[in-house]
């Protein structure tokens, strides 16, 4: 490499970028999350991506010039990492833009005066490429910058056109590359070399919309997109094999080469490859939970889960046990604190949410290798896509997992059996999970075409005069119904409100001459409101009017529960964690359910400062302000959005000033007063990464107080005691029924052994060794292990396997061996007992030298139990 090149660490590099673009009237804009507002995409992919909104026209654009550091994660290429010198998960973007300012001359003009003169790369090192039918910026390299022709490659679309998608704005790409060999000169000049080229910018010039056809016209406003690569400009400038060993990234490696007791200098490559692969996926791991991503199996939170396991398995790889992730984080954290402080502020979140799934994926692992080594044991030609299956679905052990261990084998997985069982086990899932009124759904598609969806009234109004649209029973459509007949109703217009948001419908009825219908459910389907009830008097036709009224006191205590929804929501994120997120919710009548995103059960005292600080703001009484406005403004002000939910252009935005403001469709109190109280029942996990809360608000919480003060009196009765002594009472039960307890253990395991004393007379001797088998009736299995133990020792060498059925049908099996059993026969309790075990349906294992198992078939142990003797004599023959 050129000595000549200045070294700039990984900070500087990007801090002259934006100043170099700052300079010329581009506003320095922060890292977008990488939790991406674009719903093609579960995370932030290109550095271009938080601009796509102006790109596309949606959006306009806020200032003319930007310039951006942004963070970036792809998965595509992740089995690429540690491998290559350059790919990556967790990369950052250095970006400038324009959006219909200034163009090709001035974008290429700026990108060689970085790299030439900022950066002071020289230009005999630089080599570009355009797309072969841009001669403008041909041109403009050639005259205007001054590179030779034959320092031009031409490149056809795959590689140097850049489109946004099928239809949409695209345009020619350029690309600077670096040449670490100039020495080889301009001949056959191959910029795929990888060995002696890197891509380190690409300017894209945005100048042609392209229509379903495919045909291109000029846009009006063109466009200029960059990023410039700041590993790879990093790897360059620190002259460096690879981006991996620049100071980004390195001190991450160094890290967990310490905990491992490596030298990374001397370490071989697939040691370096597995240290590699962590340096870069704790940089994604901790980035991501920074900005809010936690671990789950679906969408980003898979990524997440995914990049973990990596990190968790290459570290069992290179000899590191345990939990080590965290040391390594926080070296993380470290480097990128100045230029993302949001990593330093969410360190307490990074470190639990890395703690717990390190912790639960540990266990997996162990319980997953040691079954994927016997399916290797048995030296299969494929891994079936079944046994692929099985590890996944009963012990959580990644497809991914398997292949990568599988290919370290020189072996594939069925990968297509492996989808086939999963699609099975998707349609048990559809099965069991159907809920929706199929009939229903297909008679309101054929009724869509010819009435209007439902206007909804119910804000505002609980009481109106309605029309009549649709009659269905069982879900056909008909002109009239009867009394005594369940039906489903289609109304113009109607107070109920209709199940979404996590509220229940309304409850009410409909009332005309001599008709009465109860409604007890309404369901919204493509825009109609079906109400659910029966008719109770009178007959019903189609194109009646008719009086729809809502139960008042039903709405009135959904309408509690849910404003006490969003109070909880708001509670949450003061006391625990202001990065929690609604992950779903239940507005009932009589109880609210709030799941949200937090990666550990919450403390007693934060369960009850959140409650407490609900019911402040209960008795300060704060009026609700609704209102409809577009959904930029309502995000603008800080409206709280529900994580995943769409949302219409104009939104409805439920504000208690100073408390709560969400983006809401459901019913709500004018006044937080009108709630009265608010109660926690519950906290409880429901899956990883995802608590919930149960509650009650308003009327409710006095059926809630009243079955508790009907047990509390109970209790009271039944233990003689006030209320309040009630748990002492308890207590001291507790203590006294442990203490039987243990006397009780202790009675069994000296009959065990008394019972066991007299067996030694019926020991038998092969060679040097005593063998003892037998079955000790209804012994339970801790004191058929005592038993086991002290004949061993009372035997000397020997080897002892004694078997009970404690209950029906339930086996219990134990090995005691003795060290020369072991050493000189090389027999294993574990090993051995487990073997034994199979025969009666079961299995286990233990140490060498003691070992228990267990069976469900009690019939074969007879059988079991003389061939455990049989083996014995053979093996200590």
């Amino acid at each position: 490499m050129a000595e000549s090149l200045q070294y700039l660490s990984g900070s500087d590099i990007r801090d002259k970028f934006l100043k170099f673009f700052e300079e010329r009237q581009h506003k320095i804009l922060p890292s977008a999350s990488l939790i991406s507002e674009d719903p093609t995409v579960i995370l932030t992919i290109a550095g271009m991506l938080p601009f796509k909104p102006i790109f596309l026209g949606q959006k306009k654009a806020p200032q003319p010039r930007a310039t951006t550091s942004q963070k970036c994660i792809r998965t595509n290429d992740i089995e690429n990492v540690g491998r290559t010198a350059r790919h990556h998960t967790f990369f950052e973007m250095l970006g400038n833009f324009s959006f219909g300012d200034y163009f090709k001359e001035q974008a290429i003009e700026w990108a060689w005066e970085l790299s030439t003169q900022v950066y002071k790369l020289p230009a005999d090192r630089i080599i570009v490429s355009v797309f072969k039918d841009d001669e403008e910026a041909f041109t403009i390299w050639r005259d205007k910058i001054g590179i030779p022709a034959n320092r031009i490659q031409r490149m056809g679309e795959e590689d140097n056109y850049w489109t946004m998608g099928a239809t949409g704005p695209c345009g020619p790409c350029s690309e600077l590359y670096y040449d670490f060999h100039p020495e080889l000169g301009d001949e056959n000049i191959d910029l795929e070399d990888d060995s002696r080229f890197i891509e380190f910018y690409n300017l894209v010039f945005m100048q042609y919309n392209q229509d379903a056809e495919g045909n291109r016209t000029p846009l009006q406003n063109k466009n200029i997109d960059t990023g410039l690569g700041l590993e790879r400009m990093a790897q360059i400038l620190q002259q460096v094999p690879n981006n991996y060993e620049t100071d980004l990234i390195f001190p991450i490696i160094k890290t967990a080469a310490e905990i491992a007791g490596i030298d990374y200098s001397k370490a071989d490559e697939k040691t370096k490859t597995s240290l590699k692969v962590i340096g870069d996926h704790v940089r994604a791991v901790v980035h991501s939970i920074a900005d809010g991503v936690t671990a789950s199996n679906t969408d980003r939170g898979y990524v997440l889960r995914r990049l973990i396991r990596r990190v968790v398995r290459h570290g069992r790889l290179i000899g590191i046990e345990g939990n080590f992730i965290n040391k390594v984080a926080e070296t993380a954290i470290a480097l990128s604190e100045t230029a993302y402080p949001n990593v330093r502020e969410r360190e307490e979140s990074i470190e639990n949410e890395l703690q717990r799934e390190e912790s639960q994926f540990l266990k997996t692992l162990e319980t997953g290798e040691k079954l994927l080594a016997e399916i290797l044991a048995k030296k299969p030609q494929q891994i079936s896509g079944v046994d692929a299956f099985t590890l996944y679905d009963t012990h959580g052990f990644p497809l991914e997992l398997t292949q990568e261990i599988a290919e370290e084998q020189g072996l594939t997985v069925d990968v297509d059996e492996f989808n086939v069982e999963m699609e099975k086990q998707r349609d048990r899932a559809r099965e069991a999970h159907q809920t929706i009124d199929l009939t229903v759904q297909g008679s309101i598609d054929k009724l869509a075409e010819h009435i209007h969806p439902t206007e909804f009234s119910g804000y505002t109004e609980l009481q109106s005069t309605v029309k009549v649209e649709a009659v269905l029973v069982e879900g056909k459509s008909v002109e009239n119904a009867v009394a005594g007949t369940e039906i489903q109703l289609i109304l113009d217009r109607t107070p109920f409100y209709a199940e979404s948001g996590g509220q229940i419908g309304d409850k009410g009825y409909l009332s005309g001459d001599n008709l009465l219908i109860r409604i007890e459910d309404v369901q919204k389907e493509s825009g109609f409101f079906v109400h659910y009830g029966k008719i109770e008097r009178g007959n019903l036709n189609t194109g009646d009017t008719v009086n729809a009224t809502i139960d008042r006191s039903c709405r009135r205590r959904a309408q509690a529960n849910h404003t006490a929804t969003h109070l909880l929501q708001a509670a949450l994120k003061k006391v625990v964690d202001d990065s929690i997120s609604q992950a779903g919710s239940l507005v009932d009548f009589d109880r609210l359910r709030f799941d949200f995103n937090c990666p550990r059960a919450l403390k007693p005292e934060e369960i009850q400062q959140v409650e407490d600080l609900v019911n402040t703001w209960i008795f300060e009484a704060h009026e609700a302000d609704v209102n409809i406005m577009p959904l930029e403004e309502a995000k603008a002000k800080g409206a709280t959005a529900m994580f995943g939910e769409k949302y219409a252009d104009e939104v409805r935005v439920i504000d208690f000033p100073g408390v709560s403001m969400e983006l809401c469709g459901g019913t709500h109190v004018k006044n937080t007063a009108e709630i009265g109280i608010f109660k926690i029942i519950s906290e409880t996990g429901i899956s990883s990464g995802i608590r919930r809360i149960e509650a009650v608000a308003g009327a409710s919480v006095l059926d809630y107080l009243n079955v508790r003060d009907k047990v509390v009196k109970e209790l009271s009765d039944r233990f003689k005691a006030k209320p309040e002594e009630i748990s002492d009472r308890v207590n001291t039960l507790q203590a006294e029924l442990k203490a039987t307890q243990k006397e009780l253990e202790a009675a069994k395991q000296e009959l065990a052994l008394a019972k066991s004393d007299s067996l030694l007379s019926q020991a038998e001797t092969v060679g040097a060794f005593k063998i003892l088998v037998a079955n000790m009736g209804e012994m339970d299995a801790k004191s058929l292990q005592s038993a086991a133990e002290k004949l061993q020792q009372k035997l000397g060498e020997s080897a002892v396997v004694l078997a009970s059925i404690p209950s029906e049908g339930k086996v219990s099996l134990v090995a005691a061996f003795s060290q020369k059993v072991i050493k000189e026969k090389k027999l294993q309790a574990g090993k051995f007992i487990g073997g034994i075990a199979k025969i009666c349906g079961g299995g286990g294992g233990g140490r060498p030298n003691l070992a228990q198992a267990g069976g469900r078939d009690a019939s074969k142990l007879g059988e079991a139990l003389d061939i455990a003797k049989k083996q014995l004599i053979e093996g200590l023959s």
